[in-house]
């Protein structure tokens, strides 16, 4: 079950959007009702998923499965909450 170079690259550059969302939200330098901050979180989300789809690993693809969904749900509501303003 040896995964690619490239597919590590991939699956690297996903985690750190996610990454950069979270620490970029904790130091208070992004602001998580913002768009950005949902779309490094659905991006990288749907990288690891995708990255998790072969070899299969049912628990990751679920949580990023769900992570993306989520963001993207975000992503949604913001856009509503905005068009209301």
């Amino acid at each position: 079950m040896e995964i690619s170079f490239a597919k590590q690259i991939v699956s690297l550059a996903g985690a750190l959007l996610i990454l950069t969302a979270y620490i970029a939200h904790q130091l208070n330098w992004m602001d998580a009702r913002k768009p950005l901050y949902n779309i490094l979180n659905a991006i990288g989300s749907a990288v690891l998923a995708y990255i998790a789809i072969r070899p299969f690993q049912a628990g990751f693809v679920v949580m990023e499965s769900a992570w993306m969904v989520i963001s993207v749900y975000g992503l949604a509501r913001g856009g509503k909450q905005a068009s209301r303003e």
